[in-house]
C-alpha cells in the first residue's frame, strides 16, 4: 500500500523540501494553470511551473521560447490555483548566463512578482556563482543537470548523459557544484540510471528525477505528458496515467454533431421568463 502522507494547512517551503533528502519520495509535477494547479495541489509536494510552458501551452519548439513575462504570468496563475505544494518557476534561458547580477535581478523579479517559493535554472559548475548569488539575496534555487533543455541547440538534440566516463565525472562535478552553492535540491533529467542513482547517494539535498532513476528522492513528470494531452512526441520516460487526448476529442466530437443536428441548446440550456433567478 502507498504511503499516504498527512495533509496541512502550511505552505510546504525548499527547507521543508530539503529535509525530505533520502526519506518519502518527493512527489513532483509540472503546472501552468490555475484550474491545474487547484486539482494538483492536494496531491503533489512540489509544482515546477516549468518553462516547458512555452512548448506545452504555446506551441514553441523548443523551451527557448519562454520569456520572463511568459515565465511569471503563469507562476502566478499557479500560485492563485495552489494553498499547500511548494511551488517553483523556472527561470527561462537568457536570464541568468550572463552574470549573477541578472541572475539575481531575475529571480528577484520572479519572488516579487509571483511570491513562489523558490526559483530553478539549468546548469552546474558553468552556473554555480549565479546559484551562490541568488540564495545569498535570500532566495532558494533549484538546480537541474543532466540533459538540459535550454541547451537543445548546443547539444544537438536531446542527448541522454551518462554514457561516457567524462560525462559521468562532469554530471558529478555539477552536481556537487549545485549543492556548493547552495541548492535546496536539484532535478536529474535524461541521464543513465546507474548514473543518476549514484550522484543521488553521492549529495546531500534531494535529486528529483526525470528520465533518471528510481532511486532518485522523487520525482516529477509533465503534467501534459502525464495525462495523455501531449499532441506531438512523448518521450521515452513518460508514463501516461490518463488518456485526455481521446476524452476531449470525443467531446468535441459529440458537441459538433449535437450543434448540427439542433440538439444543443437544449431547454435546460436556455433561458426563459419563468426560469428562476438572474445568473446564468
Amino acid at each position: 500500500m502507498a504511503t499516504q502522507l498527512p495533509t496541512t494547512d502550511i505552505r510546504i517551503g525548499a527547507d521543508m523540501i530539503r529535509r525530505r533528502k533520502g526519506g518519502t519520495p518527493i512527489v513532483c509535477l509540472t503546472a501552468y494553470t490555475y484550474p491545474i494547479a487547484r486539482l494538483l495541489d492536494p496531491h503533489v509536494d512540489l509544482l515546477l511551473v516549468g518553462d516547458s510552458v512555452a512548448m506545452v501551452l504555446h506551441g514553441h519548439g523548443t523551451t527557448l521560447g519562454a520569456s520572463l513575462e511568459m515565465m511569471i504570468a503563469h507562476g502566478q496563475a499557479v500560485m492563485r490555483g495552489s494553498a499547500r505544494a511548494c511551488v517553483v518557476v523556472d527561470m527561462p534561458a537568457g536570464t541568468y548566463e550572463d552574470s549573477a547580477a541578472r541572475a539575481v535581478a531575475s529571480a528577484r523579479r520572479i519572488i516579487g512578482e509571483t511570491g513562489c517559493q523558490a526559483v530553478k535554472l539549468e546548469g552546474g559548475v558553468d552556473v554555480a556563482v549565479q546559484i551562490a548569488a541568488i540564495v545569498a539575496a535570500g532566495i532558494p534555487v533549484m538546480g537541474h543537470i543532466g540533459l538540459q533543455p535550454q541547451s537543445v541547440e548546443k547539444d544537438g538534440g536531446y542527448k541522454i548523459k551518462g554514457r561516457t566516463d567524462e560525462n559521468i565525472a562532469a554530471l558529478l562535478a555539477d552536481a556537487l557544484a549545485v549543492e556548493q552553492a547552495g541548492a535546496f535540491s536539484l532535478v536529474i533529467e535524461g541521464t543513465i540510471e546507474t548514473v543518476a542513482a549514484d550522484i543521488t547517494h553521492r549529495i546531500a539535498i534531494p535529486a528529483i528525477g526525470i528520465g533518471a532513476s528510481s532511486e532518485c528522492d522523487g520525482q516529477i513528470l509533465v503534467i501534459d505528458d502525464m495525462v495523455g494531452l501531449t499532441v506531438d512526441r512523448v518521450p521515452k520516460f513518460v508514463k501516461q496515467y490518463a488518456d485526455l487526448r481521446s476524452v476531449i476529442a470525443h467531446a468535441a466530437e459529440r458537441y459538433a454533431l449535437e450543434v448540427r443536428d439542433r440538439e444543443f441548446p437544449g431547454r435546460a440550456h436556455v433561458f426563459s421568463k419563468t426560469s428562476g433567478g438572474d445568473e446564468a
